[in-house]
């Protein structure tokens, strides 16, 4: 495990990518080197439905 930090901003992003834009998990995560996994846990946090995208 690498330990790497994001911040929220770019976690966000990453998930507007899939979710608003309508591309793939497996080339977002490719193109902002980070794991497939991560992004799907961010999406379960900050997507539609989440408690997170509520307070938005």
């Amino acid at each position: 495990m690498s330990g790497k930090y994001y911040p929220e901003e770019f976690k966000i992003e990453a998930v507007k990518q899939v979710v608003e834009r309508g591309h793939s998990v497996s080339s977002v995560a490719t193109c902002l080197d980070i794991t497939t996994h991560s992004l799907y846990t961010w999406i379960k946090k900050y997507g539609p439905g989440s408690a997170d995208s509520r307070r938005s």
